[in-house]
């Protein structure tokens, strides 16, 4: 059964036609991403599914009694009531029946009214109890908890949440409340790459079907079952997550290019032989054979060109000098913003000329620092950082702070290069600005635009060393393809600070993890980090399950290694033991990233230092539980 379906939906804006002709459909339990080029339609395709908006042509259908909850790109939260409160809206029916059972308790001690409330109180208990009324507040901090909120942000008003926490606050109302269908417009905004793990798995359990915009490839290939593409105004529907998608892609407009050049080859033998025998002969089977043509355009059975290619970035890093075999060596470094006390110290280490380095952490631990430091943009508190023979290093910056907002287009590009200003709007071209754009000043740009700006002038710098601060933000799934396939025949070297996973995966040779105050080392790629990680989290479970049998006496057996010998009471006490310390562990570390960031403002090194060292020994019993937790719910 469909939860919901769309007919023929078209949209016009003025006389420009957005969508055409859409037909689609949305069952139980379906897990679809939406993707397509930056103005291709996606958002107002939801806006329509999602009742905020109304097509022009078409209608939408959402079967009874669904439920429809949408999550949009910059949600406005009414009201001054806290974050806590909002959530808690999720529970409207569940908090009425709590009030109510609280009024019955009162009656109860009622004689005249005691026979009557505890027959309505014992109905009424054991349905708030289905419902889960003894837990949802815990469900609330978990909720919380998985989207970065700590314990000291609940009483926070919503006036004073930034725009990435009122959207993540919504969020969490939106899966609190676990509607039948969950409309999510760039959900991955705003999340470091932790929350978002989180969040594929929670949708891995969540009941209800989603329908998510994005651009992120990783979250796609976790999270779809199918995947939805606009492309020049119209819908296709792909089987399968983000890599189905791309296989299939291709194949179709292969398989269309190669029934295009078949058509045209059969029409071209066609007009030759009736050009050949028209006045011969043959003219009756020449008028015959023209026929047919008119008859098959007629009936627009002739297809008019081969496959669409949509406009592409058409990125490539230019000519550079080979560098030397080592690029950056590192002795004794210390980074930070003030004297004393370091951010971080980094162990000493050589990237070679090739590798390709992903920094990965938690927003605000200094991977944006260690990037400056390492490109000479900031000294190092102590130590030392050297660069190569014939090193020339290219620095994108996260922010873009590198471009003058007062400047144009052609002016930042001429400030890398002397060139021709046609040569320079040919250049630009490459990139998707066009005609009168170019002489565009850069603080009228979307975040897109500045983006495919800041690897224009990156591109002719001619560097053999790229230090690259989260390159694929704002970037449309087409140019963070372009993107990964230049980069991954870069034959340089490159440092790689991103939240995107696909990326990483694709390119890093190296992984270094950083921590609040730490950064560990991992030789390979992506998935060589993950199983690291794994084997760290399996050892710490480990130890945390024999210190517990050592402490309770019953041998040096983990719990979770005998879990087939605990009896279902035993595991039920235990789950919420561990669900208990959970959900306080997590919001412990919520806690102290909070005062990481007051800190690291602040330049209090180090203070920095003994919350990092407090946040990686919470970090590891937090890791100890969840392995023992997910054991016994095996």
């Amino acid at each position: 059964m469909s939860l919901l379906t769309a007919n023929r939906l078209g949209k016009f804006y003025g006389a420009d036609e957005v969508l055409s002709d859409i037909t689609v459909s949305i069952p139980a339990g379906a897990r679809i991403a939406l993707v397509g080029p930056n103005g291709a339609g996606k958002t107002t395709l939801i806006n329509i599914l999602a009742g905020i908006d109304l097509a022009t042509s078409g209608a939408v259908h959402v079967a009874r009694d669904a439920r429809v909850s949408f999550l949009p790109q910059r949600p406005e939260l009414a009201g001054k009531h806290s974050l806590w409160d909002e959530q808690l809206r999720a529970f409207a029916d569940l908090r009425a029946m709590e009030s109510r059972l609280a009024r019955l308790e009162q009656w109860m001690a009622d004689v005249k009214r005691a026979a009557g409330a505890l027959e309505a109180y014992g109905p009424l208990q054991a349905e708030f109890e289905r419902r889960g009324g003894y837990t949802y507040e815990t469900r609330v901090k978990m909720v919380l908890g998985g989207l970065g909120f700590a314990d000291n942000d609940y009483a926070t008003p919503l006036p004073q949440l930034s725009g990435g926490q009122r959207t993540r606050a919504l969020l969490g109302r939106l899966l609190l409340e676990e509607p039948d269908l969950l409309i999510l417009d760039e959900p991955t905004n705003h999340l470091d790459i932790s929350a978002v793990e989180w969040l594929e798995n929670y949708l891995e359990t969540f009941a209800g079907a989603v329908l998510a915009v994005s651009h992120d490839r990783y979250f796609i290939d976790r999270f779809a079952r199918t995947v939805w593409e606009i492309e020049y105004r119209q819908l296709q529907t792909y089987r399968g997550n983000y890599s189905a998608y791309r296989a299939q892609r291709a194949e179709r407009r292969e398989t269309l290019r190669r029934e295009f050049d078949a058509q045209q080859e059969f029409i071209r033998k066609e007009r030759e032989f009736i050009r050949r025998h028209m006045g011969s002969r043959g003219t009756a089977q020449a008028k015959g054979r023209l026929k047919k043509l008119a008859t098959l355009e007629k009936r627009g059975v002739i297809l008019e060109s081969g496959p669409r290619q949509r406009r592409k970035m058409a990125l490539e890093m230019g000519s550079y000098q080979r560098s030397g075999d080592q690029v950056i060596v590192t002795r004794d470094l210390s980074i930070g913003y003030a004297a004393g006390e370091p951010l971080l110290e980094v162990p000493d280490c050589l990237i070679l000329r090739g590798e390709t380095v992903a920094l990965m952490g938690p927003n605000g631990v200094g991977k944006s620092t260690l990037l400056k430091t390492l490109c000479g943009d900031l000294p190092a508190l102590a130590g030392e950082v050297r660069l190569g023979a014939k090193v020339k290093a290219g620095y994108f910056a996260q922010a873009h702070e590198t471009l003058d907002e007062a400047k144009t287009l052609v002016d930042e590009v001429l400030a890398v290069k002397p060139l021709l200003i046609s040569q320079a709007r040919d250049w630009l071209g490459r990139f998707l600005f066009s005609g009168d754009d170019v002489f565009r000043a850069v603080s009228t740009l979307s975040g897109g635009e500045r983006g495919r700006l800041a690897l224009a002038k990156l591109a002719l710098e001619g560097a053999n060393l790229l230090l690259l601060d989260e390159p694929t933000n704002h970037l449309d799934i087409d140019s963070q393809d372009v993107l990964q396939a230049v980069l991954s025949q870069f034959d340089g070297t490159i440092l790689l600070a991103s939240h995107d996973r696909y990326l990483i995966d694709a390119l890093a040779t190296q992984v270094w993890h950083i921590k609040p105050g730490e950064l560990s080392i991992t030789r390979g790629g992506y998935q060589e980090f993950l199983r690291a990680r794994n084997r760290r989290l399996q050892r710490a479970a480990d130890a945390k399950a024999q210190e517990t049998a050592r402490v309770q006496g019953k041998g040096a057996a983990a719990p979770a290694a005998r879990k087939s010998g605990l009896n279902p009471f035993e595991t039920a006490r235990r789950a919420g033991e561990l669900e208990a310390m959970i959900h306080e562990l997590e919001t412990r570390l919520g806690e102290i990233t909070a005062q990481l960031d007051n800190a690291s403002l602040a330049g209090d090194a180090g203070k920095v230092r003994t919350l990092g060292e407090t946040y990686t020994h919470t970090e590891a019993e937090l890791e100890a539980a969840l392995e023992e937790w997910g054991s016994l719910a095996e």
